[in-house]
């Protein structure tokens, strides 16, 4: 996420909070919580959630290239005992030029 440069105007992001313990949960929340069921095998009621999402966000340098962006989002979401990350990408991927980028040793996702 470090390399995305909102310098010159281009793109934007913008977060959610959900609150769900105890409470009715809208559509997006029951999205999650079925991917995380999928993904690790388990049960998973989500209590918090917070979606940052990144629009048309240009990599760094923008300077020199505010052409190719991407949307991105990263979903943070706990029971209260345990917490999750999704990585979520528009469809097609990173659409950034890795090359035109400082360093070419690129991750998408976490370590």
């Amino acid at each position: 996420w470090d390399n995305a440069d909102f310098s010159r105007g281009v793109g934007t992001t913008f977060y959610q909070e959900f609150l769900t313990l105890n409470t009715a949960k809208p559509p997006f929340i029951r999205d999650v919580e079925a991917k995380v069921r999928r993904y690790v095998k388990s049960s998973y009621s989500a209590a918090w959630t917070l979606k940052i999402t990144w629009v048309k966000a240009p990599a760094y340098t923008a300077r020199t290239d505010t052409r190719r962006t991407i949307t991105y989002q990263a979903v943070l979401t706990t029971d209260g005992f345990r917490s999750y990350v999704l990585m979520l990408y528009q469809e097609g991927g990173m659409q950034w030029d890795y090359t035109r980028l400082t360093a070419t040793n690129v991750l998408i996702g976490y370590t």
